[in-house]
């Protein structure tokens, strides 16, 4: 897998998965990260390092980019970034339980993809050895 690839495939995605979430919550949204059409100043840079996604020693990102690198494909490795997120800022927005079910939404989906693997191959294995 490429791994710079993918990530440009995550980023866009999750580019559109915040918009997507801002649209359903009913706030203000800007498609090119504009901080202008927001009101007043912002309580915290909610697109460059927004504080649900730096609490602790590392951002979510970093650690979500180190998880899926080994990921077979870009399928495999969005579907498993996108649960890590959820779970690692769970405690850290106003709604634990939906980051929860959202979390489980991505794991079941990825299960999903691994039980279902297309054609005669086995589902991919880790190359590490534990």
């Amino acid at each position: 897998m490429d791994y710079y690839k993918f990530l440009d495939e995550y980023n866009t995605y999750d580019e559109w998965n915040n918009i997507n979430e801002k649209i359903h919550a009913g706030g203000p949204v800007s498609m090119w990260g504009d901080d202008t059409l927001f009101f007043g100043e912002p309580k915290d840079d909610r697109v460059n390092s927004p504080s649900h996604y730096t609490s602790g020693n590392r951002e979510v990102i970093d650690t979500i980019e180190d998880a899926v690198k080994d990921a077979p494909s870009t399928i495999f490795g969005m579907l498993q970034g996108q649960s890590l997120k959820y779970l690692l800022r769970v405690w850290l927005k106003d709604n634990p339980l939906e980051d929860l079910k959202k979390a489980r939404w991505y794991l079941d989906r990825l299960i999903g993809h691994l039980e279902n693997y297309p054609g005669d191959n086995p589902a991919p294995r880790s190359p590490r050895t534990f």
